[in-house]
């Protein structure tokens, strides 16, 4: 299948979602070699990407806050790094999972993926010592042509909401080593990875605590 069919295949089978902005930080993944494929159908061909290199962006237009309160208003609520620029903090949690998402992926078409944040509101410390909650992360996925830039389908808005531990719970994942980080960090990374391989395939709503794909082996 020539690069051209696959690139029909792609936009046939993407669904249309939310638009896109810009800002932030970027790094490239490893080129994976791409095997070239016969006449598969369109929805197979989804799935035959290999992801050359990545982008991700946070815009600076994102509130953040630092309110120590259950619920506080703000587009980047993050508490799982020292005080600090938590544009680049998050950002550097989607580096990392787009790392691990991408890592041994092959393919026949060569694309940049690309990451636009639009909601990253994990919770502060006085609900995951109390009551818990639930990590709200909402981004933009884009792929483009790594060559011209241009975006070989459209935005698609994903979802990647985690339930939080609270109480006693948080703090024994802390104890176990199992952060408020690693968890969004594995969680972000399994929810890209499957969009990535079945657009539209990612569960919908809150991944619970214990099943779902934060415990999912990459």
């Amino acid at each position: 299948m020539t690069h051209l069919r696959i690139l029909v295949a792609l936009v046939l089978g993407l669904g249309v979602s939310a638009c896109a902005s810009i800002e932030t930080a970027t790094r490239n993944a490893p080129l994976e070699s791409a095997t070239a494929l016969a006449d598969e159908a369109p929805s197979a061909a989804v799935r035959s990407i290999a992801v050359q290199s990545f982008v991700v962006r946070v815009p600076d237009d994102l509130k953040v806050s630092e309110a120590n309160s259950y619920y506080p208003m703000g587009d980047i609520v993050w508490r799982g790094d020292p005080a600090g620029d938590r544009h680049r903090q998050v950002a550097a949690i989607f580096d990392d999972s787009l790392s691990l998402a991408t890592a041994g992926m092959q393919g026949a078409l060569p694309v940049t993926a690309e990451i636009v944040v639009r909601r990253f509101h994990a919770l502060t410390e006085k609900t995951r010592y109390t009551i818990g909650g639930v990590h709200s992360i909402r981004f933009d996925l884009i792929l483009r042509d790594p060559e011209t830039g241009i975006a070989i389908m459209p935005p698609r808005e994903i979802r990647a909401d985690l339930k939080g531990f609270g109480g006693a719970a948080a703090i024994e994942a802390e104890a176990n080593g199992m952060t408020q980080k690693l968890r969004i960090t594995r969680h972000l990374a399994n929810v890209i990875r499957t969009e990535l391989e079945n657009p539209g395939s990612a569960p919908r709503g809150v991944t619970q605590l214990v099943a779902g794909l934060e415990t999912a082996p990459l």
